[in-house]
């Protein structure tokens, strides 16, 4: 599962269409962020969200989390495992580790591991 941020347009349907036009609105209600937090927070997918930030911005675009952040279910293949950042049908519990043996045969080294 992923989420359609939908910052941008909301701000767009208010007349918003720049990212510095929020920074005192945020000040405003007590969030003081950098003009470049607020462009990232606006452009970008954010993947974690401050609760004042999220309850200033609601505020500010006059809508509910639920309009701000939509859900989108992804088909399998394309779902990601946070555990490994791997896409598609391959999952981190379906890997299994390789065998090694320890190879001698070289008195005056050190013994190497090997794969099979």
């Amino acid at each position: 599962m992923t989420f359609n941020w939908r910052a941008r347009q909301l701000m767009a349907a208010r007349g918003m269409l720049q990212e510095s036009d929020l920074l005192p609105l945020l000040a405003e209600r007590g969030v003081r962020l950098s003009q470049v937090q607020v462009h990232r927070l606006v452009t970008g997918l954010p993947r974690r969200l401050n609760m004042e930030f999220l309850a200033a911005l609601c505020d500010i675009l006059e809508c509910t989390p639920s309009e701000l952040i939509e859900p989108v279910v992804l088909p399998e293949e394309h779902r990601e495992d946070p555990a490994d950042g791997q896409t598609g049908s391959v999952r981190i519990g379906d890997l299994r580790p390789v065998r090694a043996r320890i190879a001698t045969g070289h008195p005056d080294s050190t013994s190497h591991l090997v794969s099979q």
